[in-house]
């Protein structure tokens, strides 16, 4: 036989990769810069040109920016020194304090505003507070005035956890000799930090500020739920009833967001990112953690509870408002009157229960789809060497690194210029702005795509700490390569594909851009779209957006500790660009 013809069954499996990934990540992107680029005449810069020239698009891009590097800057002064004083020192209630830091991932930022409203609005609790206290004669509108810097602080406290799982991770695998060697030189402790322990751990930091900045530059819930209208995200929300009748300059604002996160990316990438330093020793940092007692180990404790703290109360807000009575929680500290019927109605709501049951539907599919595309990748990028292993790899992890609403609209993009039906939706499979949308298919495939590299570093992770011998055995003594993989290799890396799955089914559940975007009725609602449109309605609309917000919660934090208890301190480089 031919060797091109023998080569074929061995290429097959990473051309099918290649594309699905073509049409399922590149195109989306593709068409929405095309939408930006192209006009009635060819290609053309007016779109570009209308957007750079409005004041308003001008301003919403810096306050997009300022947002992103505000989030990012402070999620690293809270995660950074969390993470160094967990790693190098032992203190009391370590254990719980550790695994409390993680409960902010639990809610989205967004349903965090609805309990933030009860605390800080102008009639809330701490300025009722501050009323009756004395200290204050008129009531302060935190919010209002807070404007762009609440929606920093409300982030920060939302994703300063990944900047600490992503530095712990790098500083359990640091040699504690270089450490050792400048103590020795005299160096004192913040010279060690500065000049050994940072360079070292640059590219953890890195990957996971990544994640943060771009989460923050397109968070889009937030400032809508504080009505903050001058930000990209919300103008390109707003521009989506332009898209059915062309929508350019929406387009190309929503390229220029993708544009200004890629460029962020690589200057930071070639500024703060570099590589990773070879370790001659794994020797365990927890050697060489020190036991802090008396006040310094109560002020590690205090550090600790203090941002946990601090950053759940939009949680027990949102907690709270969820067993208020409506109009129970008005210029009172804590609510006046309690009630359990808005959990019962978070779940009875035909509003409610219709987006509960699709957003189970939406991201079960999604995650089994993970999990099935995960193992084929994480298979061929670590078990082979054929071609394009590295290409499939670098397109799993785009999805971190380009916004999500950039990948949202050009899911919309793809119902309007499809390559087989140019100019007309997808009648009957997908559509998003049509007469009869029908945005299922398009959600579960966003869902899985945006999650996807979860469960492929996940799946990675766990590939590369089992033995090849061990399958390589299996297949000497007769088994096929397939049966090899089921029977002895899926079995060892099961926990890993359980945590990746666990937090791909989760943040499905929660997404925020792809479902505010393309579900546009109510029958297609995920429980983010249902939430956000409940918390707009008068009555109990916000107390039941509030329950609602809670079941989320109590999801994510239980597949969370489940994630965690499994996969450990590798949880880190799951959020990893």
């Amino acid at each position: 036989m031919h060797p091109t013809l023998r080569a074929l069954p061995r290429l097959l499996v990473p051309a099918i990769l290649l594309s699905i990934l073509g049409v399922f990540l590149l195109w989306p992107i593709w068409l929405t810069i095309r939408g930006g680029f192209v006009g009635e005449t060819g290609l053309t810069l007016r779109h570009v040109q209308v957007v750079l020239a409005d004041p308003l698009m001008r301003a919403g891009l810096v306050n997009a920016l300022l947002i992103a590097v505000g989030t990012t800057l402070l999620s690293i002064l809270i995660g950074l020194p969390l993470a160094v004083l967990n790693a190098r020192h032992d203190y009391p209630f370590k254990g719980t304090l550790a695994a409390l830091i993680l409960v902010p991932l639990i809610l989205p930022p967004f349903v965090g505003a609805i309990g933030l409203h009860h605390i800080l609005g102008r009639f809330g609790a701490l300025n009722t507070l501050l009323l009756d206290l004395g200290l204050l004669a008129e009531p302060v509108d935190f919010i209002g005035r807070g404007g762009i810097w609440a929606i920093i602080a409300i982030q920060a406290l939302h994703l300063y956890p990944i900047v600490y799982l992503n530095a712990t991770a790098a500083l359990a695998n640091l040699d504690p000799a270089l450490d050792e060697a400048a103590e020795n030189l005299g160096a004192g402790p913040w010279r060690r930090f500065r000049e050994i322990t940072m360079p070292l751990i640059r590219p953890g930091l890195f990957a996971g500020s990544t994640i943060v900045f771009i989460w923050a530059f397109t968070e889009l819930g937030t400032p809508l739920m504080f009505d903050f209208q001058v930000v990209t995200p919300v103008q390109i929300l707003n521009g989506l009833k332009e898209l059915d009748g062309g929508g350019g300059p929406t387009y190309a604002l929503t390229g220029i967001m993708l544009a200004i996160a890629l460029l962020c990316y690589v200057v930071g990438r070639k500024l703060f990112g570099g590589q990773s330093y070879a370790m001659y020793g794994k020797a365990s940092v927890a050697a060489r953690t020190t036991r802090l007692t008396g006040l310094a180990g109560l002020g590690a404790t205090a550090a600790f509870a203090g941002v946990t703290v601090v950053a759940i109360l939009p949680h027990l807000g949102v907690v709270a408002a969820s067993f208020a009575e409506v109009g129970g929680w008005y210029r009172t500290v804590l609510p006046g009157e309690w009630t359990t019927e808005h959990w019962s109605g978070a779940l009875s709501h035909p509003l409610a229960t219709g987006s509960i049951r699709n957003s189970l539907f939406y991201a079960s599919i999604a995650m089994m789809l993970d999990i099935v595309f995960g193992v084929v990748i994480a298979y061929v990028v670590v078990r082979t060497r054929v071609p394009g292993r590295r290409l499939i790899d670098a397109l799993t992890m785009l999805p971190l690194a380009v916004p999500g609403l950039v990948m949202a609209f050009g899911y919309v993009a793809m119902t309007l210029r499809w390559p087989f039906n140019e100019g007309a939706p997808l009648e009957g499979v997908a559509d998003v702005l049509g007469a009869e949308p029908n945005p299922v298919m398009l959600l579960i495939v966003a869902y899985a795509v945006r999650r996807l590299p979860y469960v492929v570093r996940s799946a990675i992770a766990g590939l590369e700490q089992t033995s090849v011998e061990l399958e390589e055995a299996a297949m000497n003594m007769g088994a096929t390569r397939v049966r090899a993989v089921r029977t002895v290799v899926l079995p060892l890396i099961t926990a890993n594909l359980i945590a990746g799955g666990l937090l791909a089914f989760s943040f499905a559940m929660l997404e925020v851009s792809d479902s505010l975007i393309l579900a546009q009725r109510a029958e297609h609602f995920p429980i983010t779209k249902a939430i956000y449109v409940l918390f707009e309605r008068l009555g109990d609309g916000s107390a039941i957006a509030s329950a609602m917000g809670v079941w989320g919660m109590l999801l994510l934090g239980l597949t969370l500790a489940a994630a965690s208890a499994m996969i450990g301190k590798r949880m880190g480089a799951i959020f990893r660009v």
